[in-house]
């Protein structure tokens, strides 16, 4: 099994769902780390750096919804999949609106997340390389304005 790089935030409530969510994504090679509340996860997100959050949109000292909005904010890079077990198209919306990046609903079936999170983090890493990619070519192309600059 190749080893994934990535990091995931998982922020949930309930203990079972977090360490089985965590230990399904270590076995894919993922690192995880883990918070059950939305003051945790705050902290562990502006101490270390994860390509991505799994965000429960209920939790016992915020809505996932205001938490997404801080991470947003300070993160935008970072993909984050709200997950759920209150349905509905507002909170779904809602959410989309203020940055996830996927909706995901309760019960979760690991082949279907799994197939989201690597979606995600390929597109993630494709806006990267695009980003560096132009990064190079400004380079490269002032590099040559200031060659022929000197030369005149």
């Amino acid at each position: 099994m190749p080893e994934n790089k990535s990091s995931i935030l998982i922020v949930e409530d309930d203990a079972n769902i977090r360490e089985t969510l965590s230990t399904i994504l270590q076995q894919k090679g993922y690192k995880t780390d883990t918070a059950k509340n939305g003051q945790e996860a705050m902290q562990k997100s502006k101490a270390k750096f994860f390509n991505m959050v799994l965000l429960d949109i209920k939790l016992p000292d915020m809505e996932g919804t205001k938490l997404l909005t801080t991470m947003h904010k300070d993160q935008p890079k970072m993909m984050k999949i709200m997950i759920t077990g209150y349905p509905s198209l507002e909170n779904a919306v809602e959410a989309l609106n203020l940055g996830a990046d996927a909706y995901i609903i309760k019960p979760v079936k690991p082949e279907k997340l799994l197939a989201l999170i690597k979606e995600k983090l390929d597109e993630q890493s494709q806006a990267e390389k695009m980003t560096e990619e132009k990064v190079t070519e400004w380079v490269k192309t002032r590099v040559r304005k200031l060659e022929d600059d000197s030369k005149q």
